[in-house]
């Protein structure tokens, strides 16, 4: 049986594990994942067109100097892309948050599993979830690059634009501001919380190893007469 400072490390670790798969739900359900300001200008109207949206969800709402604006639209993200390289680089996105997603949750089982048993020379045990761990954060980071690259580089935000108001071709737009939202940001408590269950672990196995090494002092620096008797 583990003993109580082992129960209690992978207890913790177990809580940490958890609230990283949490996080990873969030984010994929939320849809305040970025705002994008698409500056719209021509001869019948000008203003601007916003877009809040996050992974599979979103809003549009116009804000016109002058002209007739069109009512609130509520729309899917993947069934407004056409099928281009920023509907399939938005794909890679859900995919690579889904393999954290799932990696999270193999942590979470890992580091249960170890607060009641003791598998320390199998994958089951530390290495495990370390490995789990360093994933699931390597997979949310590539998630947050590529959704920045997609964004920025794709014009992800105008191409919904022109999808949701096919009356604005792509020449009427004046130019996009962005604003991140808390969806996006919290990617980083994600790779936050999987960087401590791992410290965690780390300071355990560390300190394990002192008390055994602790244990033989005594018997490798005792008097020799001593060891003899």
């Amino acid at each position: 049986m583990p003993t109580a400072t082992k129960r209690l490390t992978f207890l913790t670790s177990f809580v940490t594990s958890l609230g990283a798969l949490i996080v990873v739900c969030s984010i994929l359900t939320t849809q305040e994942w970025i705002r994008s300001t698409v500056v719209i200008s021509e001869t019948s109207s000008n203003g601007s067109v916003i877009i809040t949206y996050g992974l599979f969800r979103g809003k549009s709402i116009q804000e016109l100097n002058h002209g007739l604006a069109e009512s609130d639209k509520n729309f899917e993200v993947l069934g407004t892309l056409s099928s281009s390289s920023p509907k399939t680089l938005h794909l890679v996105v859900i995919l690579f948050l889904v393999l954290s997603l799932f990696t999270s949750l193999l942590s979470s089982v890992f580091t249960f599993y170890n607060s009641f048993s003791n598998p320390y020379q199998t994958f089951l045990g530390p290495m495990g979830v370390y490995t789990w761990n360093g994933l699931s954060a390597s997979f949310v980071f590539i998630s947050m690059v590529l959704f920045v690259g997609n964004t920025q580089s794709n014009h992800l935000s105008e191409e919904l634009a022109q999808r949701l108001y096919p009356l604005y071709p792509a020449v009427t737009h004046q130019g996009t501001s962005h604003s991140y939202g808390y969806s996006f940001w919290l990617t980083l408590l994600v790779i936050l919380l999987n960087v401590v269950t791992a410290v965690i672990i780390a300071f355990f196995q560390k300190a394990r190893k002192q008390w055994k090494q602790e244990q033989k002092k005594p018997m490798e620096y005792a008097p020799r007469d001593g060891i003899l008797f």
